[in-house]
């Protein structure tokens, strides 16, 4: 075991860390334990070259997952990979910090380069069949009237999923603002759109429990479980479920539906500072990156606003 990991872990929990980020981070640095092990380096012997061959091993098939139990199939990406440095430069960071013998400066820790990927986002049409899917698919109605719920309500604010899992019924006013709690206890306002609190509208005159999340599972008598919400893994599963009935070939999740929003968005000219603060970016270089314009309107920018466009 890494030395004073659980009071790293800790000091996170302390600083308001959400549960799902201390976990990614208890995880991220598991691995780097279980390499330590396999290689039998101490941890107080860790020095570059350690790290180059850690970042052989992250990008190895021959990589154990966090349980030690089993080798993982699937071969990380870069950004995985940066992030499983970056867990371990914090985790370096508070041993310096808190006066713990460190044998690595954080600083020593190199990420890896990241390709950029051309990025994905359905036509609007498809992401309106997406939205609309559960109508068709789902058998049971309480379940179609949540699931199109909580589609319709990710892409009217560009929601993360763990945030709108999350959500409860109290924090909804009669406007449709939503006060949310984000990423690093960021906190901020989005909005629903006239339709998407029609659906939650209806979705919700068939709730007759007092849980107070806003999203519930159901049990097979079609009866809301107490005290329960929605998971993450739930609708991202419904989702890619919808996705491949309605024969959409372009990638779609949860994320892509939080892309398709800020995307589109953009394109009816919206401010990109204002899409920072609705999706609760802390810098306005991490929305420029996320917000991806389509094809078809980077050709009517280029034909409208290019000097030499007429002909002569």
């Amino acid at each position: 075991m890494l030395p004073h990991v659980d009071d790293f872990l800790l000091n996170l929990q302390a600083n308001h860390y959400s549960s799902e980020t201390v976990y990614n981070y208890e995880r991220d640095l598991e691995v780097f334990d279980n390499f330590l092990n396999e290689s039998t380096i101490h941890f107080d012997k860790v020095n570059k070259s350690t790290i180059t061959y850690y970042k052989a091993y992250l990008s190895s098939p021959d990589r154990k997952t966090a349980s030690r139990r089993n080798k993982s199939a699937n071969q990380l990406d870069s950004l995985s990979i940066n992030r499983m440095l970056s867990a371990l430069r914090g985790y370096l960071r508070y041993l310096i910090d808190f006066d713990y013998r460190c044998p690595l400066p954080p600083e020593a820790i190199k990420l890896t380069k990241t390709g950029r990927k051309y990025p994905q986002v359905a036509e609007l049409n498809d992401l309106v069949r997406l939205i609309e899917a559960p109508t068709s698919f789902e058998s049971n109605p309480k379940v179609a009237l949540r699931n199109r719920a909580m589609i319709e309500v990710l892409f009217a604010t560009g929601l993360r999923i763990s945030e709108l899992c999350n959500l409860n019924r109290s924090q909804i006013d009669y406007s449709g603002r939503i006060f949310v709690t984000g990423k690093g206890r960021k906190q901020r306002f989005v909005y629903l759109t006239p339709r998407a609190m029609q659906h939650l509208d209806t979705y919700l005159a068939t709730r007759n429990d007092n849980c107070p999340a806003l999203f519930i599972p159901y049990s097979g008598r079609n009866v809301a479980k107490p005290r329960r919400r929605i998971s993450t893994n739930y609708l991202q599963e419904r989702i890619k479920r919808y996705r491949e009935k309605l024969k959409i070939n372009v990638p779609t999740s949860a994320h892509s539906l939080r892309h398709g929003f800020a995307t589109y968005l953009a394109e009816q000219g919206a401010n990109p500072a204002a899409l920072q603060i609705l999706l609760g970016h802390e810098s306005l270089e991490t929305t420029t990156r996320y917000v991806h314009a389509s094809d078809k309107y980077a050709e009517e920018t280029h034909h409208k606003y290019h000097p030499l466009a007429e002909p002569d």
